[in-house]
C-alpha cells in the first residue's frame, strides 16, 4: 500500500525481536479481513524455510493462534513421495470453501521438487523464512520460488544484508521485482560507485559520489525493509561484555605454521600451480585450533624435526607410545587451547556459572570432549548427528539449574541457531567463521529472552594467523565487498592471487594485532587505547575499548581474562559493552 506495484518486503529484524510473531500475525490479518466483510484478502499463504524448522512454525502457529484455529498442511520431504505428491495436488487445486488449510508450511528442498504443481494456484501470500538463502539469483531455490504465483513476498532474515551488494539486491529484486532495475542498472547505478568510493584509494570525488549512492539506495529501499538492532533489548536484558581475544600461537603451533606457508607446495600454490587452496586453509585452521587435529607428520611433510619429544602423536611413527582412541588432550600445544583450559579451571573452580563452548569442526568438538571428560567436568554435547526431537530434550537439560553439566558444546554448522541456551551466561567462539552471519548466530545463544546474569562472551582469534585475516574480511567497517563468502565451496573462485598471498601470510612483525594496525586507530598510542570511542557500533570493532596484553588486561571487568595479565598468552583484546 505504500507504492504501487510494489508487493513485497524484508523482515531484517535481528534475532529476538519477533519476526515470527509479526509474520503470523499479518498471514492471520490477510486470511481474515479485507475491506469486504467476512471475507479475506487472500486464500492461501506459504511458508518456506529449512526443513529442521518446518515443525518449529507449527508449533509457532499453534502457540501464538491457539490449536485447531487455522488449517496448516506441512511438508518436509519425510512422507513417501506418492503421499505428499497427491497432498501438494489438492492444496493447489483447492479453491474458496474447500480451502481446508489455507496455510502451506514447505521446506525450500520439498518446494523445489514440487514448484511446478504449485505454480498452478494463485498463492497470497509467501513467508521466506532464513530468506539469505536467497541471495544468489541463479541458485536451484531462487527460480523456484519465483515460478509460483505470488505478488506478496516477505523475507525472513535477522542477519545483516549489507556485506555485499550483488546479495542485497538479489533479496530485493526477489520481494519487489524491478525495484532497482536490473542487475546490470544496479551494478552501473549503485553497486559500482558505491564500491569504489569505499576503497582506501579513493578520491575525494569518488567517496562523495559513493555516499550520494547510497543515501539515495537507502531512501528507495527503506520504505520495504524493517531492520531493528537488539539494542532494543538492553534495557530488558542484563549486561553483556563481549570480548575478541587475540591468543598467541604456542611455540610448537608458531614452527609448524610458518614451515607450511614456507613449504614447496604452498609455493606453488601461490603460483596459481596444482591450486588446492582450500585443502591448504583447512589446514591452516585446525592448526590454529590443535596440532591435533591435524594428521602430523603426513599432512605436514618434512616437520618431524619440528615436532617436541613430549608431544605425543596419534601414531607410532617416532619410537614413542601411540596414543591411541584413550589419548589425554595436551592443551600446551596449543595458545587458545591452553587459555580455554584455563579458563574452564577458573569458571569451575570459583564460581557456578555455565558455559558454551562454540566450534566449527567436530573434531575440535571431540578435543573439548575430552578435556572436560579428563578433568571430569559435566558436559552436554549437540553437533549435526543428533535428531531435531533430541535437541530441545538437551537444551532443557542444560538450562536447568539443577543439571550436573556445566559445559554445552555446540556445532556451529548444526543448525543450532534458534537455540535458547540461557541456563549459560558464559560463551566462546573458537575459531571464525567465513560468513559474519554465522557467527552472529553463534554468538547470540545465550544473552537472550529470559537471561537473569550477567554474560560475558569471548571470540578466539589466533594472533598474525589466517584466523585474523578471516576475521579483518568479516569485521571491517567497510566490508561492501565479495571477500566474505557463505559457502567454503564458493571461497576458491572468489580469491584472486594477491588475495591468496595475503591469506599465506603470517605476520609475525606484529606486535600484538594485526587486526588493529589495520585501523590505524587514532584513540591509541604505541597500541595503547588512551580515548574512548565517542560512539560505539556493535558492527564496528574499531569503535570498541581497545586492549593491548599484558598489564592493560587488569583493567577489563571479567576476571577471567584479567588473571590473564601476567601469562602472555593474550596479545590484545577488543571489548563491547551492551549498556
Amino acid at each position: 500500500m505504500v507504492q504501487s506495484n510494489a508487493f513485497g518486503c524484508i523482515m531484517a529484524d535481528e534475532m529476538g525481536l519477533g519476526k515470527t510473531l509479526q509474520c503470523l500475525t499479518l498471514l492471520w490479518t490477510l486470511l481474515k479481513q479485507s475491506p469486504v466483510a467476512g471475507k479475506g484478502t487472500i486464500e492461501k499463504g506459504i511458508i518456506c524455510c529449512p526443513s529442521s524448522l518446518v515443525r518449529n512454525w507449527a508449533n509457532e502457529i499453534i502457540k501464538w493462534l491457539g490449536p485447531g484455529k487455522i488449517g496448516v498442511l506441512t511438508c518436509d520431504a519425510k512422507g513417501t513421495k506418492e503421499d505428499t505428491n497427491n497432498a501438494m495436488r489438492a492444496w493447489a487445486a483447492a479453491r474458496g470453501r474447500m480451502v481446508v488449510n489455507p496455510v502451506l508450511i514447505i521446506s525450500y528442498e520439498s518446494l523445489r521438487m514440487y514448484a511446478p504443481v504449485l505454480a498452478q494456484t494463485p498463492i497470497g501470500l509467501m513467508l521466506c523464512d532464513e530468506g539469505h538463502r536467497l541471495k544468489n539469483s541463479g541458485s536451484q531455490t531462487f527460480v523456484a520460488l519465483n515460478e509460483l504465483n505470488v505478488q506478496r513476498r516477505v523475507i525472513l532474515s535477522g542477519t545483516p544484508i549489507q556485506n555485499d551488494l550483488s546479495e542485497y539486491f538479489s533479496l530485493i529484486n526477489f520481494s519487489i521485482p524491478d525495484l532497482l532495475g536490473s542487475t546490470v542498472e544496479f551494478r552501473k547505478n549503485y553497486e559500482l560507485p558505491i564500491l569504489r568510493g569505499r576503497d582506501a584509494d579513493a578520491s575525494d570525488k569518488e567517496q562523495e559520489l559513493s555516499n550520494q549512492k547510497l543515501s539515495e539506495l537507502s531512501g528507495v529501499v527503506s520504505k520495504f525493509i524493517i531492520r531493528r538492532t537488539n539494542d532494543i533489548l538492553t534495557k530488558y536484558l542484563p549486561t553483556k561484555f563481549e570480548h575478541v581475544v587475540f591468543c598467541r600461537l604456542s611455540p610448537m603451533q608458531l614452527d609448524l605454521y610458518n614451515h607450511f606457508i614456507n613449504s614447496k607446495s604452498i609455493q606453488k600454490l601461490l603460483r596459481g600451480v596444482g591450486s588446492q587452496p582450500l585443502k591448504a586453509i583447512g589446514l591452516l585452521k585446525k592448526l590454529c585450533n590443535h596440532p591435533d587435529l591435524l594428521d602430523l607428520p603426513d599432512d605436514l611433510e618434512g616437520c618431524e624435526h619440528l615436532l617436541p619429544r613430549d608431544y605425543q602423536l596419534k601414531t607410532d611413527k617416532r619410537g614413542s607410545s601411540s596414543r591411541g582412541g584413550g589419548m589425554l588432550v595436551q592443551p600446551e600445544f596449543s595458545g587458545k587451547m591452553l587459555l580455554l583450559a584455563r579458563m574452564l579451571a577458573k569458571i569451575k573452580k570459583e564460581t557456578n556459572d555455565k558455559i558454551v563452548l562454540i566450534s566449527n569442526y567436530t573434531q575440535t568438538l571431540d578435543i573439548f570432549e575430552k578435556l572436560c571428560r579428563q578433568n571430569g567436568y559435566g558436559v552436554l554435547r549437540l553437533d549435526g548427528t543428533m535428531t531435531i526431537n533430541k535437541r530441545q530434550k538437551l537444551v532443557d537439560r542444560f538450562n536447568n539449574p539443577d543439571g550436573g553439566e556445566f559445559v554445552f558444546l555446540l556445532s556451529s554448522k548444526a543448525g543450532g541457531c534458534g537455540l535458547n541456551l540461557i541456563g549459560a551466561n558464559r560463551l566462546i567462539l573458537f575459531d571464525p567463521d567465513w560468513n559474519p552471519a554465522a557467527d552472529q548466530q553463534a554468538l547470540a545463544r545465550v544473552w537472550r529472552d529470559g537471561q537473569k546474569k550477567d554474560c560475558f562472551v569471548y571470540r578466539f582469534i589466533a594472533t598474525g594467523s589466517i584466523e585474523e585475516k578471516i576475521f579483518q574480511r568479516q569485521s571491517h567497517k567497510q566490508s561492501l565487498s565479495s571477500c566474505v563468502v557463505d559457502e567454503n565451496e564458493d571461497v576458491e573462485r572468489h580469491f584472486s592471487q594477491e588475495n591468496l598471498r595475503q591469506l599465506f601470510q603470517f605476520n609475525a612483525s606484529t606486535e600484538c594485532c594485526d587486526t588493529h594496525e589495520t585501523f590505524k586507530c587514532k584513540r591509541c598510542v604505541n597500541g595503547r587505547q588512551v580515548e574512548k570511542a565517542a560512539q560505539v557500533s556493535y558492527g564496528d570493532t574499531s569503535t570498541w575499548n581497545h586492549f593491548k596484553g599484558d598489564q592493560d588486561l587488569e583493567k577489563l571487568t571479567d576476571p577471567l581474562l584479567k588473571a590473564e595479565a601476567e601469562s602472555g598468552a593474550i596479545s590484545f583484546v577488543f571489548q563491547y559493552i551492551s549498556h
